[in-house]
């Protein structure tokens, strides 16, 4: 396989200072809107390691080929074809897939060097646990960052349960129960992104990065702010939805139970309000059990720290992939794409709450778990 038809580009960018270089990681499945596969993420895993002991290595930048997506999500249609194989028990397909997205998270959040990572155009599912843990996160006024798992009967992972209630009020846990999509102004604001710039700034910003002279004295991470904060903005910058309606969606989410809160949301008069409409109408089509599940890891999550939030992540994926709903989900969005899931529950009240304490019982012994070693 040629470089250029590689799932990942690595490439090494010299800068002016020659001693100096500039990791890049490109996701090259523009077609898939760069989905996130299992080969894409160990090759990015595989490159970040060897880099991370690279004294001439300064800075990454990851992003993506094409302008619609740095990346819409991971590859579903494979994990659907490997539970379909399973046949109910947990597929083994999954086991791998999830320990390894989940390390690759975990170090890009823990990287001892700044990782930019360009969240132009869709940023979805994967593509945000990707971007939420980088050091400088780049979105531009055509981001569409959400995390949509409600629709398909899974759960916002990749590091949701850490990030999600950390964000400003109850704002988390509303994006999460309704897969509502934020702009870059709302990535901004909500504490996902750092910097808002045109989305025809990153040729300027490599330009800027390979340019600049890096200094061994001087912190990495304020040389990669201070070349950012040079790159144009956009000439019509988004206003943010979140900031907007912060009063409401903490209104609106206050109760003790998904149950509550659920029923809340789907009662409240949204008014001429086009986001929120599209936020409640997601979550009034989206899986009873996930409405639950969302709301167990905000509050799980909320005290728990970044590892044990994806080792508990990995037991929660694995258990939606022998369970059926998650299965469901994705023949309904993609495989048969009729848009008519048969969820196992009618409504969120039906969803008993022993079923929902099994998604979070792990099916291994807890020195067996595939992320036990991680951040140790």
């Amino acid at each position: 396989m040629s470089q250029s038809d590689a799932v990942v580009l690595v490439n090494e960018l010299k800068t002016q200072c020659g001693s100096f270089t500039i990791g890049q990681l490109t996701l090259n499945k523009p077609k898939a809107l760069n989905a996130l596969d299992l080969d894409m993420a160990s090759m990015m895993l595989n490159a970040l390691t060897q880099w991370q002991d690279r004294d001439d290595i300064v800075a990454v930048v990851v992003d993506a080929v094409g302008d619609k997506a740095f990346c819409a999500g991971g590859d579903i249609v494979s994990m659907y074809n490997a539970m379909i194989e399973a046949n109910g028990a947990i597929p083994s397909f999954l086991e791998d897939f999830f320990k390894t997205e989940y390390t690759l998270d975990f170090t890009i959040h823990n990287y001892s060097k700044p990782i930019i990572v360009w969240g132009s155009g869709i940023v979805m599912g994967g593509g945000m646990g990707l971007l939420c843990g980088a050091s400088h996160r780049v979105v531009t006024e055509t981001s569409r960052l959400a995390m949509p798992e409600i629709t398909i009967g899974l759960y916002p992972d990749v590091g949701g349960s850490y990030f999600l209630p950390r964000l400003p009020g109850k704002s988390g846990l509303f994006l999460g129960l309704t897969g509502g999509q934020m702009n870059g102004a709302d990535a901004c604001f909500v504490g996902l992104g750092d910097h808002l710039v045109s989305s025809n700034a990153k040729s300027d910003m490599l330009h800027k990065l390979a340019q600049n002279q890096w200094s061994a004295t001087t912190k990495l991470d304020e040389q990669v702010t201070s070349v950012l904060a040079e790159l144009s903005k956009p000439d019509t910058p988004p206003l943010s939805n979140v900031q907007a309606n912060m009063p409401l969606i903490n209104e609106l989410c206050e109760g003790n139970s998904a149950t509550d809160i659920v029923n809340n949301i789907l009662a409240a008069d949204m008014g001429d309000n086009k986001w929120l409409s599209r936020a409640q109408a997601t979550l009034a089509k989206g899986s009873p059990i996930t409405m639950h599940l969302v709301f167990e890891q905000c509050k799980r999550g909320a005290s728990m720290s970044l590892e044990d939030c994806f080792r508990m992540e990995a037991t929660m994926s694995c258990r939606c992939g022998e369970s059926g709903e998650f299965q469901e989900g994705v023949r309904a969005l993609l495989i048969d794409k009729d848009m008519t899931p048969k969820w196992k529950y009618a409504t969120v009240e039906a969803v008993p709450a022993e079923t929902i304490e099994h998604f979070f019982t792990s099916p291994w012994p807890e020195q067996s778990h595939p992320l036990a070693s991680l951040g140790k």
